[in-house]
């Protein structure tokens, strides 16, 4: 038995910036009765928090050293830069990596952006964490390129973010050790990929009623003749049709006769 499936709960990590609750929540709603537990981990550490096995599962940012690792890319992050409100940027909607050649941009220890040549001019130092490098931007020292959730997430009145085309983007997916791939990871995967409750692959975890078989109608839409024998529906209106036109008949014809004009009698000789 796996260290996995010792468990009475679901352990799944996640870095910050990305929101399992709607994940979350549809697990509680098809599994209740096995815990899902969150963990708050580091970019940095996320790989080596699933490899000794303190998560059964992660939401993390791609790239990631995949040795021993499975992962499935689940959507791809806006990227924005983050700067004060008074900043020439916030008049604008958009702008380009070249667009901040002028300007410092911060880049801290903890980037998930993988940047081949930042924008920019470097500063003296870089921050330790994403959320040092938010103050800085509040002290007018530099601004910052980051994903648009890790923006929401550090979000203070005095600034702001513009979406910035030409930066790299960050991938966020599902990972998890190769060689624990249990029912309970595989109904994770079925919920973030959006499968129904009967698609989700693994053994059942919970049982529930079938849903009940529709009757079919007949093929013509018409409805069946019961036991008794008596007709119903359109037949029983064809029937009471065809009966009283069959009496019309009938009475037609004896009022066609009674109206036929006699010719008069001939003389005997």
């Amino acid at each position: 038995m796996t260290l996995s499936e010792a468990r009475t709960s679901f352990r799944l990590a996640y870095v910050p910036g990305v929101t399992p609750g709607k994940w979350v929540r549809i697990w509680n709603e098809r599994l209740p009765d096995v815990p899902l537990d969150l963990v708050t981990v580091s970019p940095a550490e996320a790989p080596d928090v699933l490899r000794n096995g303190a998560a059964d599962a992660g939401l993390l940012r791609l790239p990631i050293d995949r040795t021993d690792l499975s992962a499935i890319p689940l959507y791809t992050e806006t990227t924005v830069v983050v700067v004060p409100k008074d900043h020439i940027i916030a008049a604008v909607d958009e702008v380009s990596t070249e667009d901040l050649a002028d300007d410092i941009v911060l880049h801290p220890l903890d980037d998930t952006l993988g940047w081949e040549r930042m924008p920019g001019r470097p500063a003296n130092e870089r921050p330790a964490t994403t959320a040092d490098a938010i103050e800085l931007v509040a002290a007018g020292v530099g601004l910052l390129v980051v994903p648009q959730s890790l923006a929401r997430l550090h979000h203070r009145r005095d600034l702001t973010y513009r979406p910035v085309s030409g930066a790299p983007e960050s991938r966020v997916a599902l990972s998890w050790p190769e060689d624990e791939t249990t029912d309970l990871v595989e109904h994770f995967i079925g919920i973030v990929r959006g499968r129904t409750v009967n698609s989700t692959r693994g053994r059942p975890l919970s049982t529930s009623q079938p849903a009940p078989e529709r009757k079919r109608p007949d093929a013509d839409g018409a409805r069946r003749k019961p036991a008794g024998g008596k007709a119903t529906g359109r037949t029983a209106g064809k029937a009471a049709g065809a009966g009283k036109s069959a009496r019309s008949g009938s009475g037609g014809g004896a009022k066609s006769a009674k109206g036929v004009k006699r010719g008069k009698p001939r003389r005997r000789s």
